[in-house]
């Protein structure tokens, strides 16, 4: 990324780059191609399954060995994370890289060590693969024969736990150097191929229905406890302590629970029991993986094009060419750049890095302190997650959870979003006034016209909204987004100028492309089929066909290019695609660690009944008062989120709140969103604020104080959330004329509340007396009812003639005097 001098327009380069942890490892040469290759079949097998690509359907081509899709559910869950801890060991060491990696380099007795584990661990592997030869040969397994348990728990569970154990261990005492593979990894990655093949294999009987019971083969346990404690390594190595400590909480409570008191208390639970069902569609296999290997990973794999195409460096851009004009004009760019970056990232701290590091030095430049700088980045980028259509994957989960549409629930989003963007918005604008700075010059920017000449790079995202939108499913409208983020790269803005001369192959074919997709989209509009359920009209399908051929064409003829070389880069051929794929399968490690970690605690809460015992003590609470067992649950999903990613800290406290929630009374999209919100702004709470952290690491603030601003800049989404309660039309929930009216007084209350925090009103600073006026009146405008609505407006303007007619001065003090 560049940050070019004022005598340049700034131009965002580097965006799209992916940020590299200190334990990520890099690599070069074959070591880097074997790498890649296996990132990009990552990332292609879920394409491929997600889609139920079929070659023996396409060609009548049988080739042995190859997957028919789509896959069994549990066996496609538990591919998918056996991949990711493959990949994830390979890719992140299980500690930081030393400066000096001469250091780290050679062989140790540790690599010997972890060598000689791996003859267990492919002993586990081989019976694995022994128990599947004589279940296909008609043995009957079971969890009672002698023999059976025997063969599980010395012949599988055994060397597997072991070698597994000694894995970990390995990891976190043996660093290389940042370009090697530690033996240790390998074993570890292999370890997650043993569980997986048992898993396989066993889900594949009738045991599947016996996990939980006593009937429950041993190994199932086993081979859990094994597939436990990997997640959680490599939740540890790309996440951090946080959801690691959370888990280990919830992991002993499981087997304390009979010792606590109260609501607390658990029954016995034996560990057999429990393990043999954490790792089945009530845990790990559960509603987190459910969203994460279908949902999440598709929009990581749209995302990963979008970053291969450059196109977060044009959103970036565009932001500077249509803000940053304005007083404060990098802290506007921020928050719409970071809003369209933090959409489609997935992690808040992530998109931090990604955008923080232009937008933060040019804010300081500008005239803001460097805790304000990396506050106001670390809130808007937080709130990218609460940005639909994509809501950086959490609305995957919460559909997921309730069962509500996901664009149900994309479309409640919009009132809320447009809320916390624009106290943002008001606050740094506010901030900018009472510092009195400037906009950004002319010549320090990029050309709008240039910008908005590239504006169909927009077009992935909308074809996105509108596949959603006419009834595709998620997944469909998710792979034409991503196959739209590689036509659009072959496009330049010279291709459609009427006065660029010539006609070059590429460009005819995008003209091509361009001009039958806009035939297509009239044609879906203007004709439907006869009845529902009919084939599409032949008009439709034709061009269907047509558009397919010539983005297949073009694909081939850039390929061409790329491969010999004759010219510039032309888009996304085959090398880049095959890149995008790379990335995606890197960038989604984390959030299916993350996830699978997740369903671990949520595999707790659905064996102890801790979840219902807490809905009771919510019950209990609205009984004295519903405002203050909202304000517990706000303090629960807080608490639960803090030092998480997004997805993990709502997938927990939707398990845990939510339902407390409901039994209240409360509609379950309101109390999800409620739970929701309050798990995204954990990201900026003090005291463990992760995005926050992140901006202080670029702005050099203090990361403490940086948390305090950025928890003050991103106020409204703490009062948000409580309005859903009072007035649903926040939510979508009423007639067309009561949204607008919620919309319209909800913004304004903003407005004032953004006054009242920062102390600017009517183009002044004002006394602190004015200050808790405003606030008061933003309380009664958000509100949301007529009563309290006409009550705001009164008070507002009688707070504007008390500031223009009298001006009290902003230091104004009341003066006590003593009896003397």
């Amino acid at each position: 990324m560049t940050n070019q001098t004022t005598d340049s327009p700034v131009i965002a380069e580097g965006v799209d780059d992916e940020p590299v942890e200190s334990n990520r490892r890099l690599f070069t040469g074959r070591t880097y191609i074997l790498v890649a290759a296996l990132s990009a079949f990552y990332a292609g097998f879920h394409m491929a399954a997600l889609n139920g690509v079929s070659i023996a359907a396409w060609t009548g081509i049988t080739i042995p060995l190859l997957p028919s899709f789509p896959l069994e559910t549990w066996n496609f869950r538990i591919v998918h994370i056996a991949g990711a801890l493959i990949l994830g060991f390979i890719l992140f060491s299980g500690r930081s890289f030393p400066d000096d990696d001469a250091e780290a380099s050679g062989h140790s007795v540790l690599d010997y060590a972890a060598y000689g584990l791996m003859l267990p661990a492919f002993y586990a592997l081989w019976t694995a693969l022994g128990f599947a030869s004589d279940i296909a040969g008609g043995v009957a397994w079971n969890g009672i024969d002698p023999g059976i348990k025997s063969r599980e728990i010395w012949h599988f569970g055994a060397p597997l736990l072991a070698a597994t154990a000694g894995g970990i261990v390995i990891g976190w005492v043996r660093t290389r150097a940042r370009g090697q593979i530690v033996p240790a990894d390998l074993l570890l990655g292999l370890c997650g191929i043993a569980a997986a093949t048992y898993f396989i294999t066993i889900y594949g009987t009738l045991m599947r229905n016996s996990t939980g019971t006593p009937f429950a083969p041993i190994g199932i346990s086993l081979a859990a406890v094994a597939g436990v404690a990997l997640i959680m390594e490599l939740t540890r190595r790309v996440a951090g302590l946080a959801l690691i400590i959370i888990s280990g909480v919830f992991l002993v409570y499981v087997f304390t629970g009979e010792m606590l008191p109260g609501f607390l208390n658990a029954p016995d639970i034996a560990w057999t029991r429990f393990f043999s069902q954490v790792y089945t569609d009530a845990g790990i296999l559960g509603p987190t993986t459910a969203v994460s290997s279908t949902y999440i990973i598709l929009f990581i794999i749209f995302a990963a094009f979008l970053q291969a195409s450059k196109v977060g460096d044009y959103f970036v851009n565009f932001a500077f060419a249509a803000a940053g004009r304005a007083r404060g004009g990098p802290a506007k760019v921020a928050i719409f750049a970071s809003g369209l970056m933090g959409m489609i990232n997935g992690t808040s701290a992530g998109n931090v890095v990604a955008t923080g590091s232009l937008t933060i030095p040019l804010m300081k430049k500008v005239g803001y302190h460097k805790k304000t700088a990396g506050a106001v980045e670390a809130a808007a980028s937080t709130g990218g997650q609460i940005m639909p259509p994509i809501m950086g994957a959490g609305a995957f989960i919460m559909a997921e959870i309730t069962g509500i549409p996901y664009t149900d629930i994309a479309i409640a989003a919009i009132i809320p979003a447009i809320l916390y963007f624009a106290s943002i918005y008001f606050m740094v604008d506010f901030e900018a006034a009472k510092l009195g700075m400037r906009g950004m010059r002319e010549d320090e920017l990029p050309k709008f016209r240039a910008m908005v000449r590239r504006v169909f790079l927009f077009l992935p995202i909308i074809i996105l909204i509108v596949a959603l939108f006419m009834g595709y499913s998620v997944i469909r409208a998710g792979t034409l987004a991503t196959v739209a983020a590689v036509v659009v790269s072959w496009a330049t803005p010279e291709h459609f100028s009427l006065k660029q001369a010539g006609f070059t192959l590429q460009r005819l074919l995008v003209l091509a492309i361009a001009v039958l997709t806009v035939v297509l989209t009239v044609a879906y509009v203007t004709i439907t089929p006869a009845e529902p359920g009919a084939p599409s009209p032949a008009l439709i399908t034709n061009l269907s066909l047509i558009i397919s051929a010539l983005v297949a064409v073009t694909f081939v003829y850039v390929t061409y290019i790329e491969m010999a070389g004759t010219s510039e880069q032309q888009g996304l051929g085959l090398s880049g695609m095959l890149k995008g794929l790379e990335l995606a399968g890197v960038m989604s490690i984390q959030i299916i660690a993350v996830c699978a970690c997740a369903g671990i605690i949520v595999g707790v809460i659905s064996l102890t009944g801790v979840g219902a015992r807490f809905s009771s003590v919510l019950l209990n609470l609205a009984g004295v008062s519903q405002l203050l067992a909202l304000f517990f649950a706000m303090c629960i999903a807080i608490l639960l989120g803090m030092g998480m990613p997004t997805t993990a800290a709502y997938a927990v406290a939707a398990s845990v709140v939510a339902p407390g929630l409901v039994q209240l009374g409360i509609p379950q999209l309101t109390a999800h969103f409620f739970v929701f919100y309050f798990a995204v702004v954990s990201a900026i709470t003090p005291p463990v604020a992760l995005a926050s952290y992140a901006a202080a690491g670029i702005s050099g603030a203090n990361p403490m104080e940086t948390s305090v601003a950025s928890f003050k800049i991103g106020i409204a989404a703490f009062i948000v959330p409580f309005m859903f309660f009072y007035n649903s039309a926040i939510l979508m929930d009423g007639t067309w004329f009561e949204v607008g009216l919620a919309g319209v007084t909800a913004v304004f209350g903003v407005f004032l509340l953004s006054s009242g925090v920062q102390g600017w009103f009517a183009g002044a600073r004002v006394a602190w007396f004015i200050r808790a006026a405003l606030i008061l009146a933003a309380l009664f405008m958000i509100e949301g009812s007529w009563i309290t609505d006409v009550i705001g407006v009164v008070l507002t303007g009688a707070i504007f003639a008390v500031q223009k007619v009298f001006n009290p001065p902003s230091d104004a003090q009341i003066s006590v005097h003593g009896a003397d």
